[in-house]
């Protein structure tokens, strides 16, 4: 009887509330249904004749049957010529109603894949404006899924909305208006009760299936989010032996799953017995209606062909109705998530009308700058410093003092609480955010690639820069000579995040795409804590290649890569609470002090470890 889709979102209970939401989601995707472009709105229009075309000719199919029946009937004094070519003509009408309603779906086609294409892209772009916030607290893998069942949900109903819920009514129609005008009222209105009763039987039972529908789901998002994340964390799995322990993981999830599925799946039995039982009820008291016509003389047997033709052929799409609905349900629930999406505003968002950056000189000024993530918690208070152009400061301090989240207000990931940052004399607050992110250029401390070539990943810096570009970034980075040494070159993929190079090497190519992006200012965010000694000291050599000439910010932790600043500041619980160069600081005797005695403390301890190892 009713197919079921899995797989799909939780679904709502039928309430006031719930169903002025899934009229929201209707009226949300409207637009696509009848789009700007004046040949996409043609194609609706075709679609919506060729529909019309097709119902009218499926529903003249019967009738031809009946009167070729009623002349093959004994004692009948018409022409054998007659009933040939009613039955020639039902053949043509039957293919006719076919060839129309596949004309139908292929004009369309266009209109559902545009409008697919449209929202799944309004969606993917709208993510990506969100604030950094947004993100740091979503589930990568429940939002995918959001993301996959709303565009699922979209191609769904654009068509069957318009192509089976609509034409089935038109149908119902036309078919209880023949009954009753070729025969009696009770025909047409023992019809009508058995379509409300399946219908309303269907509607009662399906929002009944809702509580198993929903439980499914989240199980399913919870395996699929468990999934991800375990594999993502591959080496850390490894590190600790835990492949059984994320197994039992995944497992727990999929057993409720399993557990909500079976339950789902029997209730969905339950449905399509007791829908059979309805038109089988049905069928048979109008079957009987003209059985009993038929031995009156008051109808021919034509006519009880007619009538099992029109019953037969309307359960058809009713029982794809059941699937319909529930599916309907469904997709409209995909909708509101993704919808909601959408709704999410921006927590960084440009003024309107707001001008691009122009960078001159490359001057950075923090002017008493304050900031929380949470209201509870103060990050930075009252932090005030400035970067002349060209050249280099350096922020140093303890884990949690507020210096990355430095790098990340002058990214504009967030903005700032109170205070101002300028470039150039400019409030980032009123420049485009775009403008402001292509004049800085990131090293970060855990560069993270894309899962492609290594030409990909430097040419990001830069897309639809040339080989010669992206191999003469290389060169600077001093990672040219290792990509030419790969089997594949520039075309190795370096997979999943980057884990088939090393760390160094993944800097280098970080380095690489800076370089090619040629920001005038610079901001290197603990870009060597990662590495070992030696690593650090060349990828050391090429930052300071890099930075030569640039306005740069560099955010560390190990002191020894920012003796050479202009001026160092000293962050502690979100405030400065030093500031000068290398040797200053050292004079000062205070907490960078303390903290280079401690570092070169511990160099020496596993420098002596190292020797006696040798």
């Amino acid at each position: 009887m009713s197919g079921e889709r899995i797989a799909a979102p939780g679904l709502g209970p039928p309430s006031a509330a719930g169903l002025r939401e899934e009229l929201k989601a209707v009226r949300q995707l409207a637009p696509y249904l009848w789009p700007r472009d004046a040949g996409l709105r043609a194609r609706v229009l075709i679609s919506l004749a060729l529909l019309l075309v097709a119902k009218g000719v499926n529903v003249y199919v019967p009738l031809l049957y009946k009167g070729a029946v009623d002349r093959l009937s004994p004692g009948h004094p018409a022409a054998i010529a007659v009933p040939v070519a009613l039955i020639v003509g039902y053949g043509l009408a039957r293919v006719g109603a076919q060839l129309f309603a596949e004309l139908r779906d292929a004009v369309f086609a266009k209109v559902g894949q545009r409008a697919v294409r449209r929202v799944a892209l309004a969606t993917f772009r709208h993510l990506h404006a969100l604030s950094l916030r947004f993100h740091l607290d979503r589930q990568t893998g429940g939002l995918s899924r959001a993301i996959e069942r709303g565009i699922r949900g979209t191609e769904f109903l654009l068509s069957y909305m318009l192509f089976n819920v609509v034409p089935t009514l038109i149908e119902i129609l036309l078919v209880c208006g023949i009954l009753w005008g070729f025969y009696r009222a009770d025909f047409a209105l023992a019809t009508l009760a058995t379509i409300v009763g399946y219908v309303a039987f269907t509607f009662a039972v399906t929002d009944w299936r809702i509580k198993f529908r929903r439980e499914m789901n989240e199980r399913d998002n919870e395996a699929n989010t468990r999934a991800i994340d375990s594999l993502l964390n591959f080496e850390t799995v490894k590190y600790f032996a835990n492949e059984a322990h994320e197994a039992e993981r995944f497992d727990k999830a999929l057993r409720a799953y399993e557990r909500a599925a079976v339950k789902s799946q029997t209730t969905l039995s339950a449905l399509n017995i007791g829908q059979g039982a309805i038109i089988a009820a049905g069928l048979v008291t109008v079957m009987l209606l003209a059985a009993r016509g038929v031995s009156r003389g008051s109808m021919t047997v034509g006519d009880f062909v007619l009538v099992n033709s029109y019953l037969v052929q309307l359960y058809a799409p009713l029982n794809v109705l059941g699937m319909v609905y529930r599916n309907i349900k469904q997709s409209l629930t995909d909708l509101e998530s993704m919808f909601r999406l959408l709704g999410v505003r921006a927590e960084v968002e440009d003024r309107p009308g707001a001008p691009d950056l122009a960078v001159s000189r490359g001057e950075i000024v923090f002017e008493q700058v304050s900031f929380r993530y949470d209201p509870r918690r103060a990050i930075l208070h009252d932090v005030s410093f400035r970067v002349p152009a060209g050249g280099t400061v350096a922020i140093v301090g303890p884990s949690g003092s507020g210096k990355s989240t430095i790098a990340r207000l002058l990214f504009r990931f967030y903005d700032v609480d109170a205070g101002a940052i300028r470039i150039d004399g400019q409030d980032l607050r009123a420049v485009t955010q775009a403008s402001l992110r292509r004049a800085i250029g990131v090293v970060p401390q855990d560069t993270v690639l894309f899962n492609d070539t290594v030409r990909y990943n430097i040419a990001y810096g830069r897309p639809g820069a040339g080989d010669r570009e992206v191999e003469d970034a290389a060169r600077h980075a001093r990672i040219h000579d290792f990509v030419s040494g790969l089997p594949d070159g520039y075309r190795t993929k370096v997979g999943e995040r980057g884990l088939k190079l090393s760390g160094g090497e993944k800097q280098r190519v970080a380095i690489a795409r800076v370089l090619l992006k040629n920001p005038q200012i610079l901001i290197f965010d603990e870009a060597t804590s990662a590495l070992d000694t030696r690593t650090e000291q060349e990828i050391q050599a090429n930052l300071d290649e890099v930075s030569a000439g640039r306005t740069t910010l560099v955010i560390a932790h190990r002191l020894s890569t920012v003796v050479k600043a202009d001026e160092i500041l000293v962050l502690d619980q979100g405030g400065i609470v030093e500031r000068g160069d290398h040797g200053a600081l050292l004079a000062q005797g205070g907490v960078y002090a303390a903290m280079w005695a401690r570092q070169q403390e511990a160099e020496e301890h596993a420098a002596a470890l190292a020797a006696v190892a040798e």
